[in-house]
């Protein structure tokens, strides 16, 4: 009997192995701030929890730094941490959330495929683009592109306007600067997973839609994407900044602070923070306070789509959707959404609009376009 020599070293060698060897022949991409290990599941390679900024909790309310460069190869195996938030569906929450998820059928073979960049909903101030039902591995294998999902600061860590108090200039669009963060890492990385950096789109529902919208008109974003498709979501106008100082106010009243004490804001404990943010909402008067985008003329100059499109995303395709049923939730009938009449409407249209508009003019609107169509 013959026996093939190389063929009994590989098997003694597999034989008396540490199972931490196997782990070499995972994916391993290369960052230009560090090498990251995936996973490769039915033809698709995933990275999750890969970072592209540095912990905000030393700069809360600032502007979000790129990671420092790491040695060696970093697991890239398990999310990382949403932005602290109300609920959360018990994921691990963190100031350090500064992480994103990459699943892609190639690495480093210049085919050039589509970015699909995922932005979650949850308004401002919820949600995660970690959840296992925004896997990216179903639409790689469906399109052959590159999927990447993120995570970001969120609520009054994200959107909280401080401009006015003091010495913090972002903090009204920190969240928006840290999804723009990682639009830049996506430029600077995503050829080695495969991905066209000139071929990406932005989409996202509900309040990923509204942060999508709201990019094409700030001016650090330009040329960061080139597709953008927004579900329910559809960002008009920014909160103006002296709404925005009286939510501020609000918020800092709940924590029992007055104006002069903002720089304490930067050390209070996370729960504290939000907490606080159940507190009523000076502009729509109901319970739990709004943090969004602010005019702040810094990060973002104008309103994204008033009175017109920002002209620095007028070559932007740009596809804009509802998802069927989900505005009923917003009617204020919540008990009996389905049974929503046509002088409801113009009441629950009132608390959404500019002050000088006529609901029940809007309405009239509605029915002589759409005479079909249920209030």
């Amino acid at each position: 009997m013959q026996i093939d020599r190389r063929a009994l070293l590989a098997a003694s060698l597999a034989a008396a192995a540490p199972a931490s060897a196997y782990a070499q022949a995972a994916p391993i991409a290369r960052t230009q701030h560090g090498r990251v290990r995936g996973a490769t599941i039915d033809g698709v390679h995933a990275f999750k929890g890969v970072r592209y900024g540095a912990d905000t909790a030393p700069r809360r309310f600032q502007a979000p730094l790129a990671p420092r460069r790491w040695s060696g190869v970093r697991d890239a195996l398990a999310y990382g941490p949403a932005s602290p938030q109300r609920g959360g569906d018990d994921e691990a929450q963190s100031e350090d959330c500064l992480f994103l998820n990459v699943w892609t059928r190639g690495l480093r073979d210049n085919a050039r495929r589509p970015v699909m960049f995922y932005v979650h909903g949850g308004a401002y101030s919820s949600g995660s683009g970690s959840h296992p039902m925004y896997d990216g591995a179903r639409l790689c294998q469906r399109g052959d592109v590159v999927v990447v999902t993120i995570n970001h600061r969120l609520n009054a860590f994200g959107y909280l306007s401080l401009a006015r108090l003091g010495d913090f200039p972002d903090s009204g669009n920190a969240g928006q600067l840290d999804i723009i963060l990682a639009l830049r890492w996506v430029q600077e990385n995503i050829a080695e997973f495969g991905g066209d950096p000139n071929c990406v789109m932005v989409f996202g529902q509900s309040g990923g839609g509204a942060k999508i919208a709201t990019m094409m008109a700030q001016p650090a974003a330009a040329g960061l994407f080139h597709r953008a498709a927004t579900m329910s979501g559809q960002q008009v106008t920014a909160s103006g900044p002296l709404n925005a100082e009286k939510r501020t106010l609000a918020f800092m009243e709940a924590l029992g602070l007055a104006r002069g004490d903002v720089e304490q804001l930067r050390t209070l404990p996370v729960p504290r923070l939000v907490e606080a943010q159940s507190a009523r909402d000076p502009i729509l008067d109901n319970s739990g306070l709004y943090f969004g985008p602010v005019l702040d003329f810094v990060h973002l100059h104008r309103h994204p789509f008033y009175p017109d499109a920002a002209p620095q995303s007028l070559h932007i395709p740009m596809m804009l959707g509802n998802t069927r049923d989900e505005t009923r939730g917003f009617t204020g009938q919540e008990r009996a959404p389905f049974n929503f009449a046509w002088e409801h409407v113009p009441p629950a249209l009132a608390t959404q609009m500019r002050i000088d508009t006529d609901p029940a003019h809007v309405v009239a609107a509605y029915r002589q376009h759409f005479p079909a169509w249920t209030p």
